[in-house]
């Protein structure tokens, strides 16, 4: 133990550590060293002799590599507990990545010399560390071998941008090793490009840049499958990617009940002020002053986009005995029929709703359909749901509508310009996009990051129909063939739904 941590545990991170005694563990903990970075400190950098090795006990460190003109990229990011850098004990291996601390790093250190001089004062530890690098040994050659075998050299490559842990649990529970998935924590676009040489497809989400510049670089690396694990393709040049020959599929729907019932999270949370609650009894204050909601039941939702997820919205808002009105491009009477749904003209919804919920695909019509022009129209004090894309609210109209108290409360969980932010941890840096910071000083908006969709049954559900799309891909269908294809010109796709329908 050294300051109350058990090194000897971190230690078992390591590979090369892995198989040791209690006994040689505690050994070599005591000559490990206690070292200390700032952000963007450089611990070590690629092509440096691999000299050292650490294992990081707080705090998140970079590992990058130079991609085209110089750039650092990240590749991947390491985290508490995880072992950083490389050591030979046998020869003069060099890093192959660069390492770089993205806060403050805490971290124990083993360098080489130091390692050496414990095995030749120890000849029980040095024999025991032989014996356990002669099973690894073993097992890597049968791993190798494997690897080599004709089954699994035909498996299709395919590389996963933007990932996040909860993503890869979920691809590697479907996968079962069937296809062989590379993780790449940075999203995709030109300056990442280059990482996908050898893969014949590239799995994107909703932020990462698909357009024509990226597609003709990944046309280049040899890519000819671009499978989005999300409903939306709005970020995809579609037209490009038929040019170039590149087929492209979607998940069209996952779990509309998860997004659905998110939007309902939203709504009951701003109407009965429970985060303000939350945080005023955290802090010893039980006033109720200020925390008056109204009843759901009699009132009117309007529901923009009543596609699977509006569907599933509807019954749970008529289950709180509220009158729902729908207004979609394509009307299901006995949708309507069944569930007590009228549909409506947008005009007629937005005056006579006291709920809205946006559930409607991100399209050039679609762009800032609620403006300054339509939050006029709303009845005032109308609480306003956006779990589907961003840019269909003008956010500066809203900011106005919300100063006015013509909006009384709003539920966000997309922003027109939320890359760069969500998805990450940015609580140690300034949030220099104005338009999100003012939006953040609102106490009747709520804010979440992208997490309607994010429920153990969407994510297994995405990882199953991304993995079919591969699958369909390796069994030689291309295009307009695969299932879930995303069409161009036509503003549809195949397997149901609309275009960007749902969250991603």
């Amino acid at each position: 133990m050294k300051n109350g941590i058990d090194l000897s545990e971190l230690l078992k991170k390591a590979e090369i550590f892995a198989g040791l005694d209690p006994e040689s563990l505690a050994l070599i903990s005591q000559k490990l060293d206690q070292v200390y970075y700032k952000r963007d400190d450089v611990i070590c950098r690629d092509g440096d002799p691999g000299e050292e090795m650490f294992v990081i006990v707080t705090g998140e460190v970079a590992v990058t590599k130079q991609g085209p003109g110089g750039a650092e990229v990240e590749i991947t990011v390491l985290r508490s507990g995880e072992v950083a850098g490389v050591m030979s004990l046998f020869d003069e291996d060099v890093r192959s990545a660069t390492l770089r601390a993205k806060g403050n790093v805490e971290l124990f250190r083993l360098d080489k010399n130091t390692f050496q001089e414990i095995l030749s004062r120890n000849v029980d530890l040095a024999r025991r560390l032989l014996a356990h690098l002669s099973r690894q040994l073993r097992s890597e050659t049968r791993t190798v071998a494997q690897l080599l075998s004709p089954e699994l050299d035909r498996r299709l490559k395919a590389a996963v941008f933007d990932t996040k842990p909860y993503t890869r649990e979920a691809f590697e529970a479907a996968n079962r090793g069937r296809f062989a998935l590379h993780y790449f924590e940075p999203r995709l676009g030109l300056e990442t490009a280059f990482l996908c040489s050898g893969f014949k497809a590239v799995c994107a989400f909703v932020n990462d840049d698909v357009s024509r510049p990226v597609l003709e670089e990944l046309k280049r690396q040899g890519v000819e499958l671009i499978a989005l694990r999300c409903a939306g393709f709005n970020n995809v040049d579609v037209e490009a990617a038929r040019d170039l020959g590149l087929s492209v599929t979607r998940v069209p729907a996952y779990s509309p009940h998860a997004v659905a019932e998110h939007a309902a999270a939203l709504l009951l949370a701003l109407n009965r002020k429970i985060n303000r609650a939350y945080n005023r009894v955290r802090e010893g204050n039980f006033s109720l002053s200020g925390l008056v909601g109204f009843d759901l039941f009699g009132k009117t939702a309007g529901i923009v986009g009543v596609g699977k997820i509006g569907k599933c919205l509807t019954a749970v808002l008529r289950g709180f005995g509220m009158t729902v009105l729908g207004h979609d491009a394509l009307h299901d009477e006995e949708f309507a029929s069944a569930s007590g749904l009228a549909y409506v003209s947008l005009e007629e919804l937005l005056s006579r709703s006291d709920v809205i919920s946006l559930h409607a695909p991100l399209m050039t019509e679609t762009r800032h359909l609620i403006n300054g022009r339509t939050i006029g129209l709303m009845k005032p004090g109308v609480i306003l749901i956006n779990t589907s894309r961003g840019a269909l609210i003008d956010t500066a109209a809203l900011i106005e509508g919300l100063k006015a108290e013509k909006i009384g409360a709003a539920g966000l969980d997309v922003y027109e310009e939320e890359e760069g932010y969500f998805f990450e941890d940015r609580s140690d840096r300034i949030i220099t996009d104005d338009v999100l910071a003012r939006l953040m000083t609102f106490n009747n908006v709520i804010i979440t990051s992208h997490q309607a969709f994010l429920t153990r049954e969407a994510l297994a559900e995405i990882a199953r129909v991304t993995l079919e799309s591969l699958a369909e891909f390796e069994s030689g269908r291309r295009l307009n063939e695969l299932t879930n294809a995303v069409l161009p010109k036509s503003g549809a796709s195949k397997g149901g739904g609309k275009p960007n329908e749902g969250k991603s």
